[in-house]
């Protein structure tokens, strides 16, 4: 991973257009090819990023230019760089779920008819760039649906199956591809802000998955 933290402006050309004025900013350029902008005060969130594959160039002038397959552009314009560094990070072995989080995805797989009729799983601990995908299943009209189990689902959660959902949908295989989270307990801002981006929430009682209670999902 290359950190940067410089002083810059930054344009982005593509289905829209965005600028971000002269500020200090840091960018993460990461080993998978992605280049992301931070302010101090956002967050985990980036101003601005783009998403792998893409190619950087930094060209005469201190202009660095991000373009992505789809030929968007990601123009950062340098006036002074204030440090600059590089560290192997190596292979990370990824989110380690609790006990509860783990069984619920393997209560959910084997029981992946509970989401509704017709549905089928096609496997658990889905490969992506980013990490496995909770669950990968088609519903009742064969679409594809990527679900993340959460114990407590809160506005995190739904950015990772964010995540998840912009890289699944470049597989020509397996695009439209649908987000379901699912958790034991769904905070209210992470209900909105997943209805806002089209991703189901679907509350899941643990009892009733190993057969304890009756076997219902609340689907909202």
């Amino acid at each position: 991973m290359r950190l940067v933290i410089a002083r810059c402006s930054v344009d982005y050309a593509g289905r829209l257009t965005a600028h971000l004025p002269s500020a200090p900013r840091l960018i993460l350029v990461k080993a998978d090819g992605s280049v992301s902008i931070h302010a101090d005060d956002r967050a985990y969130k980036p101003l601005n990023w783009m998403s792998p594959p893409c190619t950087l160039k930094e060209g005469d002038g201190d202009v660095w230019t991000v373009v992505n397959k789809a030929g968007e552009k990601l123009i950062i314009t340098m006036e002074e760089i204030l440090h600059d560094s590089s560290h192997e990070l190596g292979v990370d072995p990824g989110l380690i779920k609790d006990g509860v989080e783990a069984h619920l995805q393997e209560l959910l797989a084997d029981r992946i008819e509970t989401l509704g009729d017709g549905w089928t799983l096609i496997r658990r601990e889905y490969p992506t760039a980013i990490g496995p995908v909770d669950i990968l299943c088609r519903d009742a009209d064969g679409a594809t649906v990527a679900v993340e189990i959460k114990r407590r689902g809160e506005i995190d959660g739904v950015e990772q199956l964010t995540r998840y959902l912009e890289l699944l949908n470049r597989d020509p295989h397996l695009a439209p591809v649908k987000g379901i989270f699912a958790a034991q307990e769904i905070k209210p801002q992470a209900r909105v802000l997943a209805t806002d981006r089209g991703i189901g929430c679907v509350v899941l009682d643990y009892d009733a998955l190993r057969g304890i209670e009756d076997d219902k999902l609340r689907l909202f």
